[in-house]
């Protein structure tokens, strides 16, 4: 696994009056809906393990809406080690709307305020409203000075989501007899990167969108009485919905429900729509269980190690081994020793019960890849070790297990194989990667394309017998969908927004200026100098 995370995932679940119960949901509990909101977290936690929370809405309570979250898992947050306190939390939290966030932090502190959803009391109950969202704004910047241009505005947290709920508030006061159509259309025109919302008020209407680049992912499914969304579709069918009903929202649609029904609604329509899917997203972050915009997470997996394997050069013999590195790599493997006639073993053994800790004080990241990995020398010694990672990004981790590989498994030979191109630009939509000089790749290969000599000098540099990345080509074959379909940015520099684009200049001046060597992240800056 790469040292690389993910901003976070989005959910959100409705029971419709209107409608018939399912078999898995009857009518009779519709107040326990929200019940629901914690297994469907537990599913997408991938995408954050910082802090987790949940909105719901129940007019039969004082407070129409009100969230529960905080720092730390979904099984923490919600105490579901603990019978009787989360029977309390949800008997308190209960009603027939919820809206869920997991989070991990790309822009922001770690503590409790930034945990979402982000709620807003009012005593209107049409801006009385809560919000979760999914991404990341490229245009943070200019949206904070725009908004701090104003004497009588504040921001009290340093997060694109208070921009979010800035200008959602604005729009609900601004637009008179507005619809949340209305809201979302004026909002998103003013928006630049990806931003996935579940919204919720106090009234009890919900919209659940897809900006118009479907950037991240986002699948909805509806049975009888039951709409759920999630930004993967693992949450859904693991609550029971039909493979057959749980969809991905069409990027620029959203889902609106509004005096219990429930609609489908296109907002800023373009006359050619443009999509920007993110790669990353098949091949690293989603779980493997997953299909997204009707591709498997798991078929894509597979066929990049069907790429790796007709690539190879390296001779297989007896002593020819296949190691994953865990977890995300494993189909890839799997795929790549199938079609090289070797076996795929698993040679090495992460501990899943090393996570975030009190106890990990000032631990550097060489040593929590030494607790977090067990290199087995039974399968390893003296062998010749393909092994296989879904993409290097800093290389801290891959030096390290590389050493443990050779010192503490005994492996004659350990060949890198990464199925994926070389990452060698930053992300500003969601993915914590933001400064070019944090990269491995553009160390020896700037932005240009990958030679013979520099992946020899990288692979000296990790201390690896040899290594190969996936071609850029290789994407979107894999993938199954056009190039002009996909943000592949960190990988060929081609922003699909101008904020994007601004983004990247600004990067790589910070990375050529010699006198800044703890540059901040790039999103975190003004974006003038980037114009200039």
């Amino acid at each position: 696994m790469a040292d690389l995370f993910h901003e976070c995932g989005i959910a959100a679940v409705y029971h419709l009056k209107n409608a018939q119960p399912t078999d898995f949901f009857p009518a009779k509990r519709a107040e326990l809906t929200s019940r629901l909101m914690p297994r469907m977290l537990l599913d997408i936690q991938n995408r954050g393990q910082l802090a987790a929370g949940m909105t719901t809405f129940d007019p039969k309570r004082n407070q129409l809406i009100d969230t529960h979250k905080d720092v730390g898992s979904v099984t923490e947050v919600f105490h579901l080690n603990q019978r009787d306190a989360y029977n309390q939390l949800m008997s308190e939290y209960g009603g027939p709307a919820a809206i869920g966030h997991v989070r991990y932090a790309t822009c922001g502190k770690d503590d409790k305020s930034y945990a979402q959803p982000f709620e807003r009391h009012h005593i209107q109950k049409s801006k009385w409203f809560s919000f979760a969202f999914n991404g990341q704004l490229a245009n943070y910047q200019e949206l904070c000075q725009e908004i701090l241009s104003n004497g009588d505005f504040h921001l009290a947290r340093e997060t694109d989501t208070e921009i979010l709920m800035h200008l959602l508030s604005q729009e609900l006061s601004d637009l008179r007899n507005a619809t949340l159509l209305d809201v979302l259309n004026r909002v998103s025109s003013k928006l630049d990167g990806a931003y996935n919302i579940v919204f919720l008020n106090a009234h009890g209407d919900m919209f659940v969108a897809r900006d118009p680049l479907g950037i991240r992912p986002l699948c909805y499914a509806i049975e009888g009485s039951l709409f759920a969304a999630a930004s993967e579709s693992v949450a859904l069918a693991n609550l029971g919905f039909a493979s057959e009903n749980i969809k991905s929202l069409e990027p620029g649609w959203a889902i609106f429900i509004e005096n219990g029904q429930l609609e489908f609604k296109q907002f800023l329509p373009t006359a050619k729509p443009k999509r920007a899917h993110c790669f990353f997203e098949w091949i690293y972050f989603a779980n493997v269980c997953s299909t997204l915009d009707d591709r498997s997470v798991y078929m894509i997996r597979k066929r990049l190690g069907e790429e790796l394997a007709r690539l190879e050069t390296v001779p297989t013999d007896e002593d020819t081994i296949v190691v994953p590195v865990p977890d995300t790599a494993k189909a890839a493997a799997d795929s790549m020793a199938f079609h090289l006639k070797v076996p795929s073993l698993e040679g090495l053994i992460r501990n899943r019960y090393v996570g975030r800790t009190f106890i990990e004080g000032n631990t550097s990241r060489a040593d929590k890849v030494r607790a977090k990995y067990t290199p087995l020398p039974e399968v390893l010694s003296g062998k010749r070790v393909l092994l296989v990672e879904d993409t290097i990004v800093r290389s801290t981790t891959m030096k390290v297990l590389i050493s443990q590989l050779r010192e503490r498994g005994g492996a004659q030979e350990v060949h890198v194989r990464v199925a994926c191109p070389p990452i060698i630009a930053p992300c500003f939509y969601g993915i914590d990667m933001s400064t070019v000089s944090e990269l491995f790749a553009p160390k020896f290969i700037g932005a240009g394309e990958m030679t013979v000599e520099a992946e020899r000098e990288m692979a000296d540099a990790i201390g690896a017998d040899s290594l190969r990345y996936l071609p850029t080509s290789s994407i979107a074959r894999c993938v199954d969908l056009p190039r002009s379909s996909l943000c592949q940015a960190c990988i060929d520099t081609v922003y699909p927004t101008d904020c994007g684009r601004k983004l990247y200049q600004l990067a790589l001046g910070n990375a050529d200026d010699d006198s800044n060597p703890d540059e901040g992240r790039t999103y975190d800056m003004p974006l003038v100098a980037a114009r200039t």
